[in-house]
């Protein structure tokens, strides 16, 4: 067996958020092409697309859902339709990310709170939405970013707080759901 084969992800069920764009366009077509069938999300949904094209180009399916994971309905949303359409959830690529950068003595409440809504409580909503149907052995992966361990000298406390955040969340989500078996 070669390496490449024990990274195949042949009949697995992938949910990306933030698909329309950037990384997880990467994400969706990489996935594919390691043999996943993926649901993409993403609240510009005529984007969502191009991405479907790249993921049925390599042989995959790929379900459609406009969703803004700032709203928890929105992402139990994504995972009805995941296990509407495929019966599970496998994975979740939660890369759904907004930044800023506006010095801190100019920042907004809300452009800050926008920033964490996304970026953190986006996360969360989805981590949650998507553990209650996973089955042990599946996997969240929560995109972070060296600026929520160390500063690089931009004016971007919102994005950096949010980032920080994650890596914190995703230590406790692990420490909570390995190796659990069911949900109390």
């Amino acid at each position: 067996m070669s390496i490449i084969d024990l990274f195949r992800l042949d009949g697995r069920v992938v949910v990306i958020t933030g698909a329309s764009s950037g990384l997880g366009v990467g994400f969706a077509q990489a996935l594919a092409e390691a043999g996943a069938d993926v649901v993409l999300a993403a609240r510009r949904v005529d984007r969502l697309a191009h991405t479907q094209k790249l993921v049925e180009a390599q042989g995959r399916r790929a379900v459609l859902v406009g969703a803004d994971v700032v709203n928890p309905a929105d992402c139990e949303h994504i995972v009805a339709r995941a296990t509407d359409e495929f019966g599970r959830v496998d994975a979740l690529v939660n890369n759904a990310g907004v930044g800023s950068a506006v010095p801190a003595t100019q920042e907004t409440p809300q452009q800050f709170q926008d920033v964490i809504n996304v970026n953190l409580n986006g996360s969360y909503w989805m981590a949650q939405a998507c553990a209650k149907v996973m089955k042990p052995g599946s996997s969240i992966v929560n995109m972070s970013s060296i600026i929520g361990m160390k500063s690089l000298g931009l004016p971007q406390a919102a994005y950096s707080s949010s980032k920080a955040a994650i890596i914190g969340l995703t230590r406790d989500l692990a420490q909570q759901w390995t190796g659990r078996k069911e949900f109390a």
